[in-house]
């Protein structure tokens, strides 16, 4: 029979196999599992994040808490193929504490479920993991080390006075003052209007979506005049998820670390853009909730309210940053002007770019020593 007068049952479409629950994505690390301890922990707004903590066996040493930029995750601290960040703070007499906030890829927040803010990060995954942490280790000293959009977020918690008392805070990318390329900028924009009614995310895995996927030319445009030929490399290296911007000195990362970026960085939401197109523009951390009632313990800028920020602070920047150009530099400038009480420096790293200044192969010789000073004049 070559016709049929039904359906075939089928003919349905195939439904799209997505993360749904939130059950963590194993670390790769090369610790003693039994050093690692995966804390059961969720936010007062019902969202399960990821807390892990190091055991060094030292109830005396220090604590720093590893805050990861978005669609990253923990995982970018604890490279087992190179000499990592945890590696040198374990050696160096701290105890590593990591957060897989909400906009991890440890999670499926990004890809399916609950839709979020930046304003939900800096009101309740760092207040309340740094609460957490202190409920554990008592009055010994709190330090942050924060990337990307982990110490954007985190700027706003220390302007709303939701994590006093720190020891000290190293912020690498960006911190108050954003500033994105005019080129990406524009993109961002562009993309976020006319893909919203078709996609709710920018895949990185080429292999995962296929090639007659709607993400296709997405893929094909971030491979123009790209270097290398694998497709991860490329809406990353070469695009950043579309935007034109680039997230590393490719030359930088170990050939093992190029093969996992898949793994270490995840799908971009796009729901997310509006907020970060306003703070872009505002070249401010700001809040997006101005009417929710929820959320006024935020300030509504940021930068203005810099003068509650109680801690020494280290902005820290790759002088080939691909994504948030100067913005380190402008915030040093800005807070000297601004607030001239408050205790900030700016260190920059020659020949790196954004990410690789954790996930570069010579990133323990080139990058972490800086943290280490700026750790040890304050513990």
């Amino acid at each position: 029979m070559i016709f049929r007068t039904t359906p075939s049952r089928t003919a349905r479409p195939a439904l799209r196999r997505v993360r749904t629950a939130a059950a963590l994505r194993p670390l790769r690390h090369r610790l003693d599992p039994a050093r690692m301890e995966e804390i059961p922990f969720g936010t007062s707004d019902g969202v399960r994040l990821g807390l892990t903590r190091v055991d060094t066996g030292d109830p005396a040493r220090p604590a720093v808490l590893l805050l990861h930029g978005h669609t990253a995750s923990a995982d970018m601290f604890l490279l087992p193929e190179t000499r990592n960040l945890v590696d040198v703070l374990l050696d160096e007499g701290y105890e590593p504490w990591l957060l897989d906030w909400r906009g991890s890829c440890r999670l499926p927040y990004n890809e399916t479920g609950r839709r979020y803010t930046y304003d939900d990060v800096a009101l309740y995954d760092i207040p309340e993991a740094v609460a957490h942490i202190r409920g554990r280790i008592g009055e010994r000293p709190l330090f942050v080390v924060a990337h990307c959009i982990g110490s954007l977020t985190l700027s706003m918690s220390l302007a709303a006075g939701l994590v006093p008392g720190l020891a000290g805070v190293v912020s690498q990318g960006v911190f108050l003052t954003p500033k994105l390329g005019g080129r990406t900028s524009l993109r961002m924009s562009v993309a976020g209007e006319l893909l919203k009614t078709r996609i709710d995310h920018i895949p990185v895995d080429f292999r995962k979506v296929g090639l007659w996927s709607k993400y296709t030319p997405l893929f094909a445009l971030a491979s123009r005049r790209a270097s290398c030929p694998d497709p991860t490399c490329q809406i990353l290296h070469n695009s950043a998820w579309g935007t034109g911007a680039s997230l590393f000195v490719h030359e930088n990362l170990d050939g093992a670390t190029h093969d996992r970026l898949a793994e270490l960085l995840g799908p971009a939401p796009l729901w997310i853009l509006p907020h970060l197109r306003r703070i872009e523009l505002a070249r401010s951390v700001v809040r997006w909730h101005d009417t929710d009632h929820r959320y006024r313990a935020l300030p509504p800028n940021a930068l203005d309210a810099a003068a509650r920020i109680d801690t020494p602070v280290l902005l820290l920047a790759g002088s080939e940053n691909g994504l948030w150009l100067d913005s380190q530099r402008l915030c040093h400038e800005v807070l000297a002007h601004r607030q001239p009480q408050l205790d900030v420096s700016y260190a920059e790293i020659p020949g790196y770019g954004h990410l690789d200044t954790f996930l570069g192969r010579g990133a323990a010789l080139d990058v972490f020593g800086h943290i280490l000073d700026f750790l040890g004049g304050r513990r």
